[in-house]
């Protein structure tokens, strides 16, 4: 079992190229790759969406960065015209107003757009190249981290589904009751009742018709049926996410179900508790891929 929550991160260099690749992962429904690249970058985009296509699940940022070394290859390129033209507008200054000109080369250098550094046009086809090992190395760091956070999230599913097997236990101890305690308050109403004695024929008659509306044996069945197969998804490999979070809508199903059917006191408080852990599980469910 994997999380959908994970971190990874890989830099990777070939003269003259830097990459780092960067990839953050939380919960999502479905896959959604959202690709944070300056515009330098864009060409990078199909291949990023093609490598993240495996996760299935998720919604996750990549960030890349790509510079070039010390070693690279920069270019100084000056506009002459331009700075012939501050050189002579410091000397129409310097006749205007007397005052010194102090204009040298290293000045001129200075001003705006005389002189500008051009980097060596990007390989596009190297910079791909790298960035593609750049991207598995952080998937590999990131579905590390996934595995690690399943870990957790399964052993957290267990204990929840553990405590609702339990409360199905102890519902299936008060069931038994339930028609019990209706024949007793019947026969206690009847007796207050000024009426002649209750044929004993009808009241059982009555009896089994609540008894048979209150049978709650086929939803405890499935329940159980719904928390073995949860139990059964926590250690399968690939994908199971989205059919245990269909199994978490059949158990709430179950749930209210039972608690419609029964008045009972006990298996009312059991019930709550039921959905309070089911709804635990769902919680936890939407992390998992």
């Amino acid at each position: 079992m994997r999380s959908m929550t994970g971190y990874g991160k890989a830099q990777l260099q070939r003269a003259p190229w830097e990459v780092t690749v960067e990839l953050r992962a939380v919960n999502h429904r479905y896959l959604d790759v959202s690709c944070r690249l300056p515009r330098s970058l864009t060409f990078l985009e199909d291949g990023v969406r093609k490598a993240l296509t495996a996760l299935v699940r998720g919604h996750v940022d990549v960030y890349i960065t790509v510079r070039q070394t010390e070693g690279a290859t920069r270019q100084v390129e000056t506009d002459a015209a331009l700075a012939a033209a501050y050189a002579a507008a410091a000397r129409v200054i310097e006749e205007a107003t007397g005052a010194k000109n102090d204009m040298t080369v290293a000045r001129l250098m200075e001003l705006e757009g005389v002189t500008t550094v051009v980097e060596a046009e990007m390989d596009e086809e190297a910079v791909s190249a790298l960035c593609a090992e750049a991207m598995q190395a952080a998937i590999a760091a990131m579905d590390d981290m996934r595995l690690r956070e399943g870990e957790n999230l399964r052993a957290d599913l267990s204990d929840h589904l553990d405590k609702a097997a339990a409360l199905r236990e102890r519902i299936i101890g008060y069931a038994p009751h339930v028609v019990e305690e209706y024949r007793q308050r019947l026969l206690e109403r009847l007796g207050k009742l000024p009426v002649e004695p209750v044929d004993p024929a009808r009241l059982a008659q009555e009896v089994a018709l609540i008894a048979d509306k209150c049978a709650i044996d086929e939803e405890l069945s499935r329940l159980d049926s719904h928390i073995r197969q949860l139990r059964r998804y926590l250690d399968l490999p690939g994908e199971t996410g989205k059919k245990m979070d269909f199994l978490i809508q059949e158990m709430n199903r179950e749930a209210n179900t039972i608690g419609s059917k029964c008045s009972d006191a006990d298996i009312a408080q059991c019930v709550v508790d039921l959905k309070s852990e089911i709804e635990k599980l769902r919680e936890q469910i939407q992390n998992a891929v």
